[in-house]
Order: structure tokens, then sequence, then C-alpha cells
């Protein structure tokens, strides 16, 4: 499997299991010049923006370590563009991390709630 394929099946996984929990799924992969969002989705009364890391192992850190600096700025700059041309800027908004973890063709998950800032 390739590391595309792998992080596709890691974004399905992610949104079903944020589907079990309540959450609806607004968009998957937006993208803008200014970055990327993974997934975007409703949870009760707040817009939550989540970047998914899908792994194999381990063996080079956790998942959530990939999500560096350089890629909150990206994701913050793609939300504003996100907010501001669905005219959204009112609305309450959280940064969630998924990490997932493919091990017998079975996925592991860790949501990580409000982690970006």
């Amino acid at each position: 499997m390739t590391k595309s394929e792998l992080g596709k099946k890691g974004e399905n996984a992610a949104c079903h299991y944020l589907e079990s929990q309540d959450y609806s799924i607004v968009r998957k992969n937006f993208r803008c010049k200014s970055g990327e969002i993974d997934i975007i989705a409703n949870n009760q009364n707040e817009l939550v923006f989540i970047e998914v890391k899908t792994r194999c192992s381990k063996q080079y850190g956790e998942a959530r370590e990939a999500v560096t600096e350089y890629k909150k700025k990206h994701i913050k700059k793609a939300t504003e563009f996100y907010l501001h041309t669905n005219r959204l800027e009112n609305c309450l908004v959280r940064f969630d991390v998924i990490e997932l973890y493919l091990k017998n063709e079975t996925f592991y998950i860790q949501h990580i709630k409000n982690t970006l800032w």
C-alpha cells in the first residue's frame, strides 16, 4: 500500500469514527492556496477542523508529531479562508488531530481535541 493509499484509508476511517461520535462531516480535503484541511465537521455547536495523520507504526514517533508549527500555520490560514468565503466568521471553531495506526487491517484511533492552538 502506498503512502497516499494509506492516507486516504485513514481519512475514510476517521470520517466513520467521527460519524459514530455524532459529528456530521461538512467537507473532506478542503484545499486553497494557503493550505489544506483534511476534514471539516460539525460537533454540537462547533465547527471542527481536523488534521488526520495515519501511520503503520510509531517507529519514527507519534503521528501527531507530524503536525509541525509550519503545518499549523497553513491549517490556520486555510481555516480563515474557509470561514471568510463561507461567511462563518462568528461561529465557534475547534482544531483537532486524529491519529490512526494500522495494524493487521485494523485502525487504532486516537482523537486529540482542541490541540492546535
